[in-house]
């Protein structure tokens, strides 16, 4: 798969090279060979295919060619859109495309540059070439739109150079294939590649998506920075793709850090993704109204906090990371104080060093991911000062970001959701003039910042089993997007009727159900959703022209400060050790709801150490629930009586259903081999592994097997359900701590249990841990054999499950 999605990534570059080498060569004739809508639609095509190939690349471990197929992605994403702009008319002016094109080819010429460098730096000769070659192609149309002297063909020879190198590249795997793998051509053995990458490590940059995150935040500052600097005249409508390509970009971006499971970054891109968001709005409204939108002042200053705080607990991870945000802070600070906002020169002037910033930090971050000497961030003197603090303590290891039911592919997100209810909130003291509603830049706050991000935070508390949480976030999504487009949408005036109040009441009705249910979660949660109930009523009293003066700002600022302070507690619980802000117990605790938090222990599958430490739990006598090549099963060592008879009491197991045994290995009963049939013997032998239980008779062979005490447990006076599982996990905790006793993982006479959830929810206060592996292969228990006649040429079956009687 890495080697296909390497492929993917360098081809899919050097088709985009192609058809821009064939765009310039015949630029001088007077109809091209591919008119510039179709070029642009090609070159949406090519970077949707590079940003699948960067994404899928990175899932596996770090490289640099994830920051170039991410990079060049967005470069010709926004591109794209400005050629089909051109193409259909909508920059008719003579310098509209040069004045368009101009800050992205002079960004992503910087940021190609740098990738270059580092890819020299580490050994990566075949992407740094690429990237040089881009980056000096982009440099060649820059000149080529200020000098006429500089032909096209220079820009065409630089992309004809990439075309190349991926040529070279798919020549070698061609090769490599062919020959299976005994001749590979220099750069293009992807296998060795991946020897280097796992021997070198990541561990100065666990999140590969911040270097890109941040090449994203030059493109949109170089729109500024060039209004300020005079390169370009003004800001218009051909700025916008640029823009809006970098929001979307860093949205993914923002995603993907939680799957790399770096909140705090991925918050930063949250936010700074709004911004861009807002930029883009402010030049796209001028193409339908003559002035300039206003901003909500007091909005720009809680944002300005939000971004303050942050870079506060990102300094504690990354003080170089923590200091850059600074910036933004002064940015927010720039755009509150300018009229103009995004149009004047103060937040201009304050781009021009967005833009250094981020450049700087992002060659850190592009190097550290690769060097195996890493550039210094600042965090180990961080973490010497915070050492010496008794009440502080930083939050680290593997399982920072386990949640409590089973694992997650992503870190919570939380604190970006918190942060967007704070947003929303203050957007909404602006009330803008009812005559031009979207003369006030709320959309891209509250639509996209309340909208959009929590729809997203909600996704992300949904993949970590976060029901209640999620779902009000989704609901809270849904209010924000509707209001913003219909108030701002010039509807809310029309919009006061019978259906609108029967919506809201809607809405009411749910967010009371979430009031409810937040009663059992924490006191946080109960006012987060009761204070949100707050600008529901006051919609409510809008909608029926029965809203007091005043009344709404109220809602909205409690809201806003409830909200602000659930952001607060969730930076320092997923900073800090203990709880600095707490977020309350239950204000009403039921007996079963939430019960054995903190006894029974939730361990990834997927990782050898969670498996050893489950083997450590069963050799001390503990009962675990595990999962199989069937359903999932709660286990005890076999040498541990007491561990058995616990499982067989928590199970409250039936007389009918007596527990099994199973083994990782027919060694395991290598000395007892004298006392089975042969027959028996060689049936076991190619039955198993398999989801099919044998029913022995019992004899002397259990005591073999180390059973002791616990013998009376497992089986029944006259025969014993023996197994090995067809799953690797199991057969290897089985190695770790011997033949185990075996049970559903559920109470008797109740369903099988096919997630770990489940064994959580009924169990859940009566094992010691769960291994976690998601949902089950199969719904359908193993099938069980009776053996106890097959000498005399019968067998029968007690359940027929997975395996059919056919297949036995």
């Amino acid at each position: 798969a890495e080697s296909l999605h390497s492929c993917i990534g360098l081809l899919g570059i050097s088709a985009g090279s192609l058809l821009l080498a064939v765009h310039f060569y015949s630029s001088p004739r007077a109809a091209p060979l591919i008119p510039s809508t179709a070029l642009g639609a090609l070159l949406l095509i090519v970077s949707a295919l590079l940003a699948y190939a960067g994404i899928r690349r990175s899932l596996r471990n770090a490289s640099l060619l994830v920051s170039l197929c991410l990079t060049l992605s967005a470069l010709w994403s926004g591109y794209g859109v400005i050629l089909i702009l051109a193409g259909q008319g909508a920059l008719p002016g003579p310098g509209d495309a040069r004045e368009a094109l101009v800050p992205g080819l002079a960004t992503f010429t910087l940021a190609l540059l740098l990738v270059a460098v580092v890819g020299f730096l580490c050994g990566e000769p075949l992407l740094a070439l690429v990237a040089a070659a881009v980056s000096l192609a982009s440099a060649h149309e820059v000149a080529l739109h200020y000098s006429s002297s500089l032909g096209p063909s220079a820009v065409a020879c630089s992309h004809l150079m990439v075309c190349l190198v991926g040529g070279y590249f798919a020549l070698g795997r061609i090769i490599y294939f062919l020959t299976k793998g005994k001749v590979a051509l220099p750069g293009t053995d992807l296998a060795e590649k991946k020897a280097q990458e796992q021997g070198r490590g990541i561990a100065g940059s666990t999140n590969p998506f911040a270097a890109p995150g941040l090449l994203l935040n030059m493109l949109s500052a170089s729109v500024f920075c060039c209004r300020f600097l005079g390169v370009t005249h003004r800001l218009f409508l051909g700025h916008v793709p640029w823009l809006w390509a970098a929001s979307t970009y860093q949205i993914g971006i923002c995603v993907l850090s939680y799957r790399a499971m770096d909140v705090l970054m991925a918050t930063a891109f949250g936010f700074t993704s709004i911004l861009k968001f807002a930029g883009g709005y402010c030049l796209l409204y001028p193409t339908w109204q003559p002035e300039e939108p206003s901003f909500p002042t007091p909005f720009l200053v809680v944002f300005s906090i939000l971004f303050a705080v942050l870079a506060l607990f990102l300094s504690l991870q990354s003080p170089v990371d923590g200091l850059y945000l600074l910036v933004f802070v002064t940015y927010c600070i720039a755009l509150a104080c300018s009229p103009r906002g995004f149009f004047a020169g103060g937040p201009q002037g304050v781009a021009v060093a967005i833009f250094v910033a981020s450049a700087l930090v992002a060659l850190i971050h592009l190097y550290n991911v690769r060097a195996r000497a890493k550039i210094p961030t600042g965090k180990g003197v961080v973490k010497a000062l915070l050492a010496r603090s008794s009440l502080l303590k930083l939050r680290e290891g593997p399982d920072l970001h386990a949640p409590y039911l089973g694992y997650s592919k992503y870190a919570d997100a939380e604190v970006l959701t918190y942060a967007c209810s704070v947003l929303a909130s203050f957007a909404l003291t602006a009330t803008g003039d009812p005559q031009a509603p979207l003369a006030t830049v709320v959309i891209p706050w509250v639509v996209v910042g309340g909208g959009i991000l929590k729809l997203l935070g909600g996704s992300v508390a949904f993949a970590r089993g976060k029901t209640l949480e999620s779902s009000a976030f989704i609901l809270y999504s849904v209010m924000w997007i509707i209001w913003g487009l219909t108030r701002y949408g010039g509807l809310c005036g029309t919009a006061r009727s019978f259906h609108a109040v029967v919506g809201i009441v809607s809405f009411m009705l749910f967010n009371s159900f979430i009031v409810f249910c937040s009663l059992f979660l924490n006191m946080a949660w109960f006012f987060y959703s009761l204070t949100f109930t707050l600008i529901a009523v006051s919609f409510l009293l809008d909608a029926i022209h029965a809203l007091p003066t005043g009344y709404d700002i109220a809602a909205t600022l409690i809201f806003g400060l409830v909200s602000f302070y659930c952001f607060l507690a969730a930076l320092s619980s997923s900073t800090f050790e203990g709880c600095c802000l707490p977020m309350g117990g239950p204000m009403v605790q039921l007996s079963g709801v939430r019960a054995g938090m903190t006894k029974c222990l939730h361990l990834p599958a997927r990782k050898a150490s969670s498996v050893k430490r489950i083997a450590d739990i069963l050799r001390n006598g503990g009962t675990c629930g595990i999962p199989t090549d069937t359903v999932y099963v709660l286990v005890a060592a076999c040498n541990r009586p007491d561990a058995v008879e616990k499982a067989h009491r928590s199970k409250r197991q039936a007389q009918d259903r007596p527990m099994s045994l199973w083994i990782s290995s027919l060694k395991q009963l290598e000395p007892a081999k004298h006392l089975f049939t042969p027959l028996l013997w060689d049936f076991m032998e190619a039955a198993w592994p398999s989801p099919i239980s044998l029913v022995i008779p019992r004899g002397e062979w259990v005591d073999f097997l180390g059973m002791k005490d616990s013998a009376k447990y497992v089986g029944t006076p006259q025969s014993v359900a023996i197994r090995i599982p067809d799953c690797s996990v199991t057969t290897h905790l089985i190695d770790l701590v011997g033949p185990i006793v075996v049970t559903s993982a559920n109470p008797t006479g109740e369903a099988d249990t096919t997630h770990h959830n489940q064994v959580y929810a009924k169990l859940g206060n009566k094992v010691d841990a769960v291994l976690c592996g998601g949902p089950s292969p199969e719904n359908i228990a193993s099938t069980v054999v009776d053996c106890t006649k097959i000498d005399s040429g019968n067998i029968g079956f007690f359940r027929v499950g997975i395996i059919p009687k056919s297949q036995v």
